[in-house]
């Protein structure tokens, strides 16, 4: 199985029954990078990808981030990390990485 060069990681508020927390609202990334291939693995055993002040390892199979370093630290609580699988040199403006953390290439 062939891993994906690159995506695209997207920091968003998690839902919460209260409403959300005043950052962006549940759904709205409020901040985002793009991530290319290192060829190490992480402690995690998933590839590592890095770019842009984040470190993550991520499951191909299901396009999780296992783990992440955002700027050296992580991730705050009430945040979750999606991501966005991005294909390559054509992916420019116009041709962007798909949205939400699930592809359907039927």
């Amino acid at each position: 199985m062939s891993h994906p060069q690159s995506y695209e990681i997207l920091l968003v508020p998690e839902f919460t029954e209260t409403g959300n927390s005043g950052t962006g609202g549940p759904g709205q990334a409020i901040r985002s990078a793009v991530v290319e291939a290192t060829g190490e693995t992480g402690e995690s055993g998933y590839p590592r990808y890095s770019g842009d002040g984040m470190v993550a390892d991520i499951d191909p199979a299901t396009h999780t981030v296992e783990a992440l370093l955002v700027d050296g630290s992580e991730i705050d609580y009430g945040l979750s990390a999606r991501i966005a699988e991005r294909h390559g040199p054509e992916s420019g403006p116009g041709n962007g990485p798909e949205s939400g953390p699930e592809r359907n290439d039927d």
